[in-house]
């Protein structure tokens, strides 16, 4: 069976909204509901609905002196998240290969959504056994390395809203699944400065992660060093793996711009 054109799959409300959002450039900063139909050919009535639509979510709002539409707070959040996103792959890639070089294992830079984790980008070890990178994959954050980093983070409201909402599932028998200890290793994850899993969400893989800062102080990401538990010994993870995984954290946040 031949495959469908993704322009066949379209939906023609989403792709007006689009348009519309695009009216919104260079020099443009507020527009009416009348302009907005003459430059889309979409009758005043659609566009009223998708300003409607568009203002209940933020992306657009209205002048209420002057009746006329302008771009909402939220584009200039999705704005923000690319440009952070893509700058810490910028700057994380050399570091990451480095990584590699120095270990030859499996490194990651990931971020948090959501109370998961997602691996934006990851450079491989050229050994034969080793851990298969996830990047795009959606991990739950409390049995990542990656994920305890940055919830070790957050403020204890926030942490408590998650847990009162979700069950900490067992992936392993090493996976925390009672809250009261996972705060208590959040404590100490926070207090050192770098979290390990330990066979926590796979059997056999052991990771340990380090969290990204950028020049507002914030945590934005986390950089990991991931591979099979039979070469992350105690020994060699105290003296080698974190060690090389907090200087790689030091080096992309300076980049992002951090200061001690």
């Amino acid at each position: 069976m031949a495959r469908k054109e993704k322009t066949e799959y379209l939906i023609q409300a989403v792709s007006h909204a689009l348009d519309l959002l695009e009216q919104f450039h260079g020099d443009v900063d507020e527009l009416g509901v009348t302009e907005l139909s003459k430059r889309l050919k979409l009758h005043k009535n659609n566009v009223f609905r998708l300003l409607a639509t568009l203002e209940s979510r933020g992306y657009i709002e209205q002048n209420k002196v002057t009746e006329n539409y302008r771009l909402g707070l939220k584009t200039l959040e999705l704005g923000q998240t690319f440009i952070r996103q893509m700058g810490l792959l910028r700057q994380s890639k050399p570091i990451l290969e480095s990584l590699v070089r120095e270990c030859n294992e499996t490194t990651y830079v990931a971020i948090l959504k959501d109370f998961n984790i997602i691996y934006l980008d990851a450079v491989e070890t050229s050994m034969t056994v080793r851990v298969v990178p996830r990047v795009g994959s959606w991990l739950p954050a409390y049995c990542t390395a990656a994920g305890k980093i940055q919830i070790a983070h957050m403020s204890d409201e926030e942490l408590e809203n998650y847990l009162d909402s979700h069950e900490l599932k067992a992936f392993t028998n090493n996976t925390i699944t009672n809250r009261e200890t996972l705060k208590k290793q959040l404590k100490q994850v926070a207090e050192q400065g770098y979290a390990i899993d330990d066979e926590e969400l796979d059997i056999g893989v052991k990771c340990v992660s380090a969290p990204i800062r950028d020049y507002t102080r914030r945590i934005i990401g986390a950089v990991s060093i991931s591979g099979p538990s039979m070469r992350f010994d105690t020994d060699r993870m105290e003296k080698e793996l974190i060690p090389l995984t907090l200087k790689a954290s030091e080096e992309i946040s300076a980049k992002l711009g951090f200061q001690k």
